[in-house]
């Protein structure tokens, strides 16, 4: 039987990297994957989105022999500027990078780490600045060294180009972009597929390099479309409970969170110590004090999607703060749950969390 290392060696990537303006940003982005990456890849793929004259004069002069550059006849958008470059490929992997980031070492060899130790796996995303409001040490790791999400928000992917193809790569409705890697994770999920971030692998991103001033009505535009396909990403839950952990909470129970986790919806957790291990980075853990908990309550006055839709309040929460959250759910019309000790583990059959 092959080893880890073997395996990884004999899965080929290619980088593919859509292009549309910003030329500095493109050629940062580029000259640090063939620094860094060159070795363990085998091609870059460039497909460039109807560029300006600058852009495309900067791409044709790329003097790497690792690095194919198309260029559309006309703007197609992020996501079908994507499918484009993946059907160039014929690598087993794809890392999918935007073209403001920048990688400044092999990032390669502990993210394909992270396939072999779980089959299941489909997408796999370095953390870095776009992560930095995540503190990794409160979540679980899973088999591969990675930290769950159901949101796959993608800066950088790699990704199977095989569970990529089979889901139908990006939706071309989500235009120029926004949400699309989003829309793609929730049919990865549908399909029996997991996706995380690497905590231990890092990555530079720039942000809107490419969007410029319409980004904020075109992650509007996209989050409608988004919402209207998937409706129940918009219920998310706050959970009330006393001093526990992870552990403590029965398996059905947790099975039932982790249904909310699948439908897109997030749950903010509070206990009167603040949570030391949570599941995935939809779940938000909090010290039960009322600011935070107003805060939270508040959340969805701009955003609908934010909206704490349900509240679920477990035995032995504290009392002040359940009166004040069964108040705040009749008040706004909100589902309350009362729980009972069956959502509690048997403390003989404690659940084993990594």
């Amino acid at each position: 039987m092959e080893n880890q290392g073997t395996q990884s060696a004999a899965k080929t990537v290619d980088v593919v990297i859509p292009v549309y303006n910003a030329p500095d940003l493109t050629k940062r982005c580029i000259d640090s994957v063939v620094t860094h990456l060159g070795q363990s890849i085998q091609r870059v793929l460039i497909q460039d989105d109807a560029s300006g004259h600058e852009t495309r004069e900067m791409l044709d002069r790329l003097p790497y022999a690792c690095v194919e550059v198309c260029h559309a006849e006309k703007n197609q958008g992020f996501g079908l500027t994507v499918n484009a470059a993946v059907s160039r490929s014929n690598a087993f992997y794809v890392l999918i990078l935007n073209s403001d980031t920048e990688v400044n070492r092999n990032i390669l060899p502990q993210l394909c780490a992270a396939f072999d130790a779980d089959g299941k796996l489909a997408a796999i995303i370095p953390a870095g600045n776009s992560y930095d409001n995540f503190d990794f040490s409160r979540y679980v790791l899973r088999e591969g060294i990675y930290v769950q999400t159901y949101y796959l928000r993608g800066h950088a992917i790699l990704i199977r180009r095989d569970a990529f193809l089979a889901v139908g790569g990006f939706d071309a409705a989500f235009g120029r972009g926004y949400y699309e890697d989003i829309d793609l994770g929730r049919r990865l999920d549908l399909n029996g597929w997991r996706f995380g971030v690497h905590p231990n692998v890092h990555i530079y991103h720039k942000g809107a390099g490419s969007f410029g001033e319409d980004r904020i009505q075109l992650a509007r535009r996209n989050r409608a479309v988004y919402l209207s396909r998937y409706p129940q990403a918009q219920q998310n839950v706050l959970l009330l409970s006393g001093n526990c952990t992870l552990a403590d909470f029965s398996e059905d129970f947790l099975a039932t969170i982790e249904q909310r986790f699948h439908a897109g919806s997030s749950v903010h957790w509070f206990s009167p110590v603040q949570p030391s291990r949570l599941i995935c980075l939809q779940m938000h853990g909090h010290a039960a004090r009322l600011r935070m908990l107003l805060k939270v309550l508040s959340r969805g006055w701009q955003r609908a999607d934010r909206r704490v839709t349900e509240i679920w309040v477990m035995p032995r929460a504290p009392f002040f703060l359940r009166l004040l959250l069964t108040a705040w759910a009749h008040w706004h019309g909100l589902k309350i749950l009362l729980l009972k000790e069956t959502a509690m583990q048997n403390p003989v059959t404690k659940l084993r969390v990594k």
